[in-house]
């Protein structure tokens, strides 16, 4: 079922009667992944733990230790969920071990890592068995092979901190909006109909120059759910999900491009973005009630699975930015964190590139023109280029 995991950070006191843990342990909490492809164990803790190790000792058993780290005096055991039958927490020579007892109904591969947002540790249990969904692709297949164990392993997001993760090798272009959603609307253009031709382009820059592999969510004029856009993205085993749209704002006067990766809205103006774009969910899906447990402020304090992609994907938005400042000469919003339902459900690194803006005259035309939309994948497209050189040596830097 699994192997062995070890990852250690910085020195590490084993010996036998070690000081007083100064990390504890203040929760355990079980939650489905949103994909539906696993589940995710959240350990609360009230500092970064120095080190820890998983490792499997019998079938569909794991050990997980986390080095001089004790359990809280007000933890409250919770009842296991998903494929976990039970679990223990003890203590051994001051350090916690936490003990997983799986069921066998299904083959699992654990992963665990350090939480982006927060200092707690999570482990990420992906089925094996998980099955892919059919999906829009530049040149589809007569007929799409089966991915492997080891290459849904590889492809999990849930590796991408691990120091043997994945080669990137899929981008999913996402062009928002669709069918009866117009999007934004200004000066007798629609913003579904300029993402995608954006998107075209962009698509094409990455086969051709990068051989990756990329996946539309749509490559026509047709309506997709926000949630199913994300979702198609886990399931073809995506790298890397980008989601183009175009802006709007009462003023005529406002201008420039933004980039935003999933976070709790810090600023005015990354909330009436995020409300902007969430909003197709009451006026055009049919079923909205789904999206109530995407609570955009609840995901933050504890829930979210994903924020170990976060960091990757806010790297990634600095880049893209980036580009459109220095090659594209166009204004720059700077980067944001928002809770936009597209992303949530995208897990691996991900990002909402806005444009421009189609309420401002000028920049309308450009978006429009193919001298813009040009210039705008070619610089996401150069974007995608330095983020893949340095993920693939294992360093992710905007520089």
């Amino acid at each position: 079922m699994v192997g062995l995991l070890l990852l250690a950070v910085g020195p590490v006191s084993l010996a036998a009667g070690a000081a007083q843990a100064e990390v504890l342990v203040t929760d355990v909490i079980f939650s489905p992944r949103s994909d539906g492809q696993g589940h995710v164990v959240r350990v609360q803790t009230t500092a970064s733990p120095e080190a820890y190790m998983l490792q499997s000792e019998e079938a569909h058993e794991l050990k997980w230790v986390l080095y001089n780290t004790d359990v809280h005096a007000d933890y409250e055991k919770r009842t296991p969920k998903g494929p976990i039958e039970t679990y223990t927490l003890t203590q051994q020579n001051g350090h916690l071990i936490l003990r997983v007892a799986l069921t066998a109904d299904r083959s699992i591969s654990p992963m665990v890592y350090r939480d982006g947002a927060s200092d707690d540790l999570l482990l990420n249990l992906a089925y094996d068995d998980a099955t892919p969904v059919a999906a829009e692709r530049s040149s589809p297949p007569a007929e799409a092979p089966t991915a492997s164990r080891e290459e849904r392993r590889q492809r999990d997001p849930m590796a991408t901190l691990s120091r043997e993760r994945s080669r990137l090798d899929t981008v999913v272009i996402d062009p928002g909006h669709g069918g009866k959603d117009p999007g934004a609307v200004a000066h007798g253009l629609h913003e579904k109909d300029i993402v995608l031709d954006v998107a075209h382009k962009l698509g094409d820059y990455i086969e051709n120059r990068l051989d990756l592999e990329v996946i539309y969510t749509r490559t026509t004029d047709r309506f997709i759910a926000l949630e199913e856009r994300g979702h198609l993205a886990n399931r073809t085993g995506g790298d890397l999900f980008i989601s183009l749209h175009a802006n709007a704002f009462q003023s005529s006067s406002v201008q420039g491009t933004e980039t935003y990766f999933l976070g709790r809205s810090k600023t005015d103006a990354a909330r009436r973005v995020m409300k902007q774009e969430n909003r197709v969910v009451q006026e055009y899906e049919e079923n909205p009630d789904r999206y109530e447990e995407y609570d955009a402020e609840a995901f933050v304090k504890g829930e979210l699975f994903l924020s170990a992609s976060m960091q990757f994907s806010e790297e990634f938005a600095s880049i893209v930015q980036n580009q459109f400042k220095e090659r594209v000469q166009r204004r720059s919003r700077g980067v944001h964190q928002a809770g936009f339902y597209v992303l949530w459900s995208a897990s691996m690194p991900s990002v909402l590139v806005e444009l421009g803006y189609l309420t401002n005259r000028q920049e309308a035309r450009f978006l429009n023109s193919d001298r813009g939309q040009t210039y705008l994948a070619s610089a996401i497209f150069r974007a995608v280029r330095k983020y893949k050189n340095q993920y693939n040596k294992g360093i992710v830097s905007s520089e």
